[in-house]
């Protein structure tokens, strides 16, 4: 799969949801679009895991001066 947008693959989500909703798809369809939409759940979750990781707090220094300084990341073992 080429890279997909957060946007998109929420929309893209959203839709599977409410399609598998409506119960009005036969099974094999409805196993698809849940298929598919296990790949957007985790290309949504891993967007939104990077995006964390970018994430900066605004801090001052001694000097009165904004720096910045990146939150620490939990680590998986911590959990």
């Amino acid at each position: 799969m080429s890279e997909i947008k957060f946007e998109k693959a929420i929309q893209r989500l959203e839709k599977i949801v409410d399609d598998l909703e409506k119960g009005e798809l036969d099974i094999d369809k409805s196993l698809e679009i849940f298929e598919e939409g296990i790949k957007m759940s985790r290309v949504c979750s891993k967007k939104l895991s990077e995006a964390e990781a970018k994430i900066e707090k605004l801090t001052q220094n001694e000097k009165g001066e904004l720096i910045t300084e990146l939150f620490p990341l939990e680590d998986e073992n911590d959990k």
